[in-house]
C-alpha cells in the first residue's frame, strides 16, 4: 500500500481493510521491503496477518533473503511448500549462507545503535552541505523523514540553472558514468534545480568523496547554454510501425504522431497498452518517452533515432529494462472508405 489513501484513517488504511478481511478469513501481507523493522510490529498490531522485510535494505542483510513475520500457522504453511522442499516455490532456493546471514541481521538490528547511526548520517551530509554551501547561489536543506520506509535523512542541494549553466539531471548523469559512480536523485522546479544525497548506506569516507565532486561541478565555469532548437529537418507526423528488437525477441509497436515545429505528441502503442508519447525533433534527430504504467511496475520507453527516407532507426532506453533497438516505417495500410448511415431510431434492422 502507498499514498495517501492507505495512511491511518483513510479508506484503504491497513486498520479497514484488516477489519474487513479478517472475519472473512482473508489473510492480509504487507509490503515493508524497504521499511526499518519496528519490534513490536506495528504493522501486525494494526491486523495485518503478515509482513514481508527485505534482507538487503533497512535491516542490511543479505540481498536475496527476507524477513516474513506473523501467523505461524500460515507461514509454516508456506514453509512446506517452498525450499528445499518439493513444492511450487522449491525454484526460489534461499542459500543457507544468506539464511544465517539473515539471522545474524536481525539480530544486530535489536542491538544497534540507531540514534548514533543517525547521527553518523547526518554529520555526513553536514561535511557536504559545509563544502558546497560555500560555493556562491548554492543552497542546502536537510530533510528528516519520518515515514517506516527508506529513513534517512536527505540533503537538496539547489542552484539556478540559468547561472550555473547546468541542470540537476546533468550532475546525476556525471556521477553515474563517471568513477567512483555515485547514484543521487535529481529535480527541477520552479527555476531551480536540485540534487538529493541520501546517506543512510554511506561508508567511513564516502561523504568525502560526495562532497568533492559535488563542489567540483559547481565550481567549474561553463558557457552560457543555448536555449534555441535546431530547426526540425523532417516532418515526421503521422502513423508509423515499428519493429522493436529485445535481447531475444521482436516486438511490434505502432506510433501516432503530431509534430508542431519541433515538439511532437501522439499515442505509442506497445505490447500491451496504448500511451501519451511526447517529443522532439531537431534537424533529423527525434526523441520520445512515454510512459507505460501497470499497479506495482511500469517501463519508461525513451527513443533516440534518426530519420531518413521515411524511416526512422536508433535505441530505445528502458531504464532497469537497459535498451533496445528499433526501425520504425511509416504505415502502408489504407482504410476501407465507405459511406455511414445513421438510423433514425428503432426499430433496428437485424
Amino acid at each position: 500500500m502507498s499514498g495517501d489513501e492507505s495512511v491511518a484513517g483513510q479508506p484503504l488504511s491497513l486498520e479497514v481493510i484488516a477489519k474487513i478481511a479478517k472475519p472473512k478469513n482473508i489473510p492480509v501481507l504487507v509490503d515493508a521491503a524497504a521499511e526499518i523493522l519496528t519490534i513490536p510490529n506495528v504493522h501486525l498490531k494494526e491486523g495485518a496477518t503478515v509482513v514481508a522485510y527485505s534482507g538487503g535494505k533497512a535491516i542490511c542483510g543479505p540481498q536475496c533473503a527476507g524477513l516474513l513475520l506473523g501467523s505461524k500457522d500460515l507461514l509454516m504453511s508456506a514453509w512446506q511448500a517452498s525450499s528445499p522442499h518439493h513444492g511450487p516455490g522449491r525454484d526460489n532456493k534461499v542459500g543457507k549462507e544468506e539464511m544465517m546471514g539473515m539471522l545474524a541481521a536481525v539480530e544486530a538490528w535489536v542491538t544497534r545503535d540507531h540514534q548514533a547511526e543517525w547521527k553518523t548520517w547526518l554529520s555526513y551530509l553536514d561535511l557536504i552541505s559545509k563544502q558546497v554551501s560555500k560555493i556562491e547561489g548554492v543552497k542546502t536543506a536537510v530533510r528528516e523523514p519520518t515515514d517506516l520506509s527508506n529513513r534517512s535523512p536527505v540533503l537538496n542541494i539547489s542552484w539556478d540553472p540559468d547561472k550555473f549553466n547546468i541542470t540537476g539531471d546533468e550532475v546525476a548523469e556525471n556521477f553515474a558514468r563517471n568513477k567512483p559512480r555515485i547514484a543521487i536523485g535529481s529535480s527541477n522546479e520552479g527555476g531551480t534545480t536540485s540534487v538529493d544525497i541520501t546517506s543512510g548506506q554511506m561508508q567511513p569516507g564516502n561523504d568525502k568523496i560526495v562532497a568533492d565532486r559535488i563542489s567540483n561541478i559547481l565550481s567549474q565555469k561553463r558557457p552560457a547554454r543555448t536555449t534555441t532548437m535546431a530547426a526540425p529537418g523532417v516532418t515526421i507526423g503521422g502513423h508509423w510501425d515499428l519493429t522493436v528488437e529485445f535481447f531475444t525477441s521482436k516486438s511490434m509497436h505502432k506510433l501516432y504522431i503530431e509534430q508542431d515545429g519541433n515538439w511532437i505528441q501522439g499515442t505509442h502503442t506497445s505490447d500491451y497498452s496504448t500511451q501519451e508519447i511526447v517529443g522532439m525533433v531537431e534537424g533529423d534527430q527525434v526523441k520520445l518517452r512515454s510512459n507505460l504504467r501497470r499497479p506495482g511496475d511500469g517501463i519508461t520507453y525513451m527513443f533516440s533515432g534518426t530519420v531518413s527516407n521515411n524511416q526512422i532507426t536508433g535505441s530505445i532506453y528502458l531504464g532497469e529494462y537497459l535498451n533496445a533497438r528499433f526501425t520504425g516505417k511509416r504505415s502502408s495500410y489504407k482504410s476501407e472508405r465507405k459511406k455511414v448511415v445513421i438510423p433514425g431510431g428503432p426499430p433496428l434492422a437485424t
